[in-house]
């Protein structure tokens, strides 16, 4: 496909789910009116249309249009699966929905009641899904049948190169057509060759090849430690062709990585790095933090100004205990946590580390001397740390994620693997906090940690919630 046509196709594209969405917005008012609503069906067609409300629904299609680009659903995805589509769209109707939950607190729109949202989020994700699977069956369709193909050349035999040409011979409705390999004799081209691929030229040869071949994209395999100049030169000529250029962005070989694609005033840049997840993930894991510590806060208030309240006349001091933490990228923030310990403890600290109980950095003691009597009771159950949704709104912690430690600890590491826990916003709970707490020893609990952090999805932080509810129940680990 062209790129006139390409642009053509998704101009159509924005204006399908521009008019869906606000179909969606409609079809669900609709369904979730009947008698006992705060609007009767009769009243809602006697509704007179304000330019507020005008203006404000144009404002969330914009947005609405910002969040489906942000999480990809215009890009190119050829070489993605239909797996990885779904979540993008997914992830696109779920942001949507949030941010119609956003602007209707608010704006104070009555109509949109939890059925509502719960309406629209199905109808949306359904539409979008489905409306993207068929225009994917259509156009695979096309491809199979020989057309809207790219030809594709691939510089490079190594196992790497291999691995691709496989995967776009074995997936036709890419419509990738590989024309074959270009490289030169190396220890392994034997193999190569005995695999029946076809090289179609050496590495002399591919400006000749590339004046008298069709040949859309150019794919670079070489080995970019040892082949820079050659792999620079092989761009420079493609950029002279106006050949699109793809090369695997795996340059270190390293393990935990995820790779993407950047732009700063009109300068591309791949970057590589770990705890990054794409965009709309953050976007929406930044709203629940803010949506979910509002809604804990508001409900929670009544036994929080008790709680406060309770401390205050129980022991000397303030209600409330400010530590120096190590938050993301070894950022330092203040954490606030209701008082459990007498106002001396930090320094009493000193005279204590010989009594510690856990193995590594971390200081722990069962029958902690400084702790005060409430203080026992509101570490059972976890109440202590319930202050620390201030620090989720503000923006220094999020719901769940490692647990930010204080800057003594930090001190106390001895590898550097172990700091990799700070690529991410520390949390309130995390896998940590549900399998134990302080019976996990250090180095286990360091590599939960990991564990977290390679599995990441929003999936997995609202299963660590749902988790966290039993945990702090049996009060196991807690001290």
């Amino acid at each position: 496909m062209n790129q006139a046509n390409r642009r053509i196709l998704l101009n159509c594209l924005k204006l399908y789910d521009l008019v869906f969405l606000s179909a969606a917005y409609g079809l669900a008012t609709l369904l979730a009116l009947d008698a006992r609503s705060v609007v009767s069906f009769t009243k809602f067609f006697s509704l007179r249309i304000r330019l507020s409300n005008c203006l404000i629904f144009a404002g969330m299609l914009l947005a609405w249009h910002t969040i489906l680009s942000l999480c990809g659903l215009y890009k190119a995805r050829r070489l993605s699966s239909r797996l990885e589509e779904m979540i993008a769209e997914w992830k696109a109707t779920t942001l949507a929905t949030v941010l119609l939950l956003l602007v209707a607190v608010w704006f104070s729109i009555r109509m949109v009641t939890p059925p509502f949202l719960a309406l629209f989020w199905g109808i949306s994700s359904v539409g979008t899904v489905s409306s993207r699977w068929a225009l994917r069956s259509l156009l695979g369709r096309v491809r199979r049948g020989g057309h809207n193909l790219r030809y594709i050349l691939i510089i490079g035999t190594n196992r790497r190169a291999v691995e691709f040409a496989r995967r776009i011979s074995t997936t036709p409705e890419l419509g990738y057509r590989n024309l074959g390999f270009v490289d030169v004799e190396w220890p392994g081209i034997e193999n190569f060759r005995n695999s029946g691929l076809r090289i179609v030229s050496d590495r002399g040869g591919l400006p000749e090849f590339l004046r008298n071949n069709v040949v859309d994209e150019v794919a670079i395999y070489m080995p970019l430690r040892s082949h820079y100049e050659d792999a620079a030169r092989v761009a420079a000529l493609c950029e002279q062709h106006g050949i699109t250029v793809r090369f695997d962005s795996d340059i270190f070989g390293l393990k935990a990585t995820q790779t993407w694609d950047e732009e700063i005033e009109h300068e591309q840049a791949v970057l590589t790095g770990v705890g990054r997840h794409d965009d709309s993930s953050l976007i929406i894991k930044r709203l629940l933090d803010i949506v979910g510590s509002l809604a804990l806060l508001g409900v929670l208030a009544p036994l929080l100004a008790l709680v406060a309240l309770l401390i205050k006349l129980t022991s000397k001091g303030p209600v409330f205990f400010r530590q120096e933490r190590v938050g993301l990228n070894k950022r330092r923030f203040q954490i606030y946590k209701f008082r459990t310990m007498v106002p001396d403890a930090q320094q009493r600290l000193a005279q204590l580390e010989k009594f510690n109980e856990v193995s590594g950095p971390v200081f722990k003691i069962k029958n902690d001397p400084r702790i005060t009597p409430i203080g026992i009771w509101l570490r059972r159950a976890s109440i202590d740390e319930l202050p620390q949704l201030l620090n989720v709104l503000k923006g220094d912690m999020s719901l769940v994620g490692p647990r930010p430690l204080p800057v003594r600890d930090y001190q106390g590491f001895s590898e550097d693997w172990q700091r990799r826990r700070f690529c991410v916003r520390p949390g309130i709970t995390c896998l940590w906090q549900v399998q134990g707490r302080s019976s996990v020893g250090f180095e286990q609990w360091m590599k939960l940690d990991m564990q977290y952090l390679d599995e990441w999805s929003l999936w997995l932080d609202l299963k660590i919630m749902a988790r966290t509810i039993p945990a702090v129940l049996k009060g196991s680990g807690a001290a």
